[in-house]
């Protein structure tokens, strides 16, 4: 078969499934709540395991977020995005320290890195917290770098879940999953807890001034 030929042919097989996708109707919010109810339990319990694991990797949660209300309803699905984030931000705080501190950690006696694992672990909970709040900080990137800085866990996820509450609840709340449109009010509630993160970010590098030392040289 000539090359014009299966052009045409990919070209009447691509027009057959639109009109195909076009006839048969998309199952409104309700149904696809039912359809997902009637799996019981086990609905939320896989959708919080797919979510935890799947945003160890950098995939963005805003793809959970924005179905989970849909399948499990307001409520629930706030519930579950939480738990998960937090599970995922544990999970992959946990790796970086245990498996990338142990490769970073030899250059930390480099100025520019030391003043940045300062910066960060002197933020501790209000820095996550800051950082979390806007919502054009990949999550999957923060979590490595808290991971391989000095700070705690327990001021990391204590300012993950908070931080991560306003802008999940938008979402589950006010996204269209089963459209595909945004939201001009999520966008909006985006824009006023980027600016509250920003704000607050500035607020605690001013009161986190580390002294950045160069190393001492031996005799």
């Amino acid at each position: 078969m000539s090359g014009r030929r299966v052009l045409v042919v990919v070209l009447l097989v691509l027009a057959a499934l639109v009109a195909v996708g076009s006839l048969v109707p998309l199952p409104t919010p309700v149904e696809v709540r039912d359809w997902a109810s009637s799996f019981g339990w086990a609905t939320p319990a896989l959708f919080l395991v797919l979510y935890a694991v799947l945003t160890v990797p950098p995939v963005p949660r805003t793809v959970f977020n924005l179905s989970v209300g849909l399948v499990l309803g307001n409520a629930l699905g706030i519930a579950v995005a939480m738990v998960a984030t937090t599970l995922a931000a544990w999970i992959a705080f946990a790796l970086s320290r245990g498996l990338l501190r142990r490769w970073i950690e030899p250059h930390l006696e480099r100025a520019v890195l030391r003043t940045v694992n300062a910066r960060l672990s002197g933020s501790g909970f209000a820095g996550v917290l800051s950082l979390r709040l806007i919502p054009i900080v990949p999550f999957a990137a923060m979590n490595y770098c808290c991971g391989v800085s000095s700070m705690r866990l327990l001021p990391y996820l204590a300012g993950t879940f908070l931080g991560s509450v306003p802008g999940t609840v938008a979402a589950v709340l006010l996204g269209d999953a089963l459209t595909g449109r945004t939201s001009p009010l999520l966008l909006g509630v985006y824009a006023v807890l980027a600016v509250l993160g920003a704000g607050l970010m500035w607020w605690t590098l001013k009161r986190t001034r580390p002294e950045v030392l160069e190393p001492v040289s031996a005799p």
